[in-house]
């Protein structure tokens, strides 16, 4: 489903990481990098990219956290957690408007 909300929004398809602190810029570098070395597979979304996290390698609260960061420095992209019950897989999907599916597959290619 495409979110045409984000495709009304004023908010360029650009990371402004101004948008966080300096501060708190080494603790989202931290989780950032906690995060890309937690992707254990990827999945195409027709306005986005799901990826499956290792929940043995961030845990939940650090990609909420993460998360929080993210939106500010990039407000476009719409987040999403599904947790599968029984210690199953873990998804975070990041989806928006047109050109949201190319700017995040970049990010993480492989």
């Amino acid at each position: 489903m495409t979110n045409d909300g984000c495709c009304s929004s004023k908010s360029p398809l650009v990371c402004d990481l101004t948008a966080i602190s300096a501060g708190d810029r080494p603790r989202y570098n931290e989780l950032r990098r906690i995060v890309g070395t937690s992707v254990t597979g990827r999945r195409d979304l027709p306005d986005g990219l799901a990826i499956q996290i290792d929940a043995d390698r961030i845990a939940l609260s650090q990609l909420a956290e993460w998360i929080s960061f993210e939106r500010k420095c990039c407000p476009f992209f719409e987040f999403r957690i599904d947790i599968a019950p029984e210690s199953g897989p873990v998804w975070l999907s990041l989806t928006g408007c047109s050109g949201v599916k190319e700017f995040i597959s970049a990010a993480f290619a492989g």
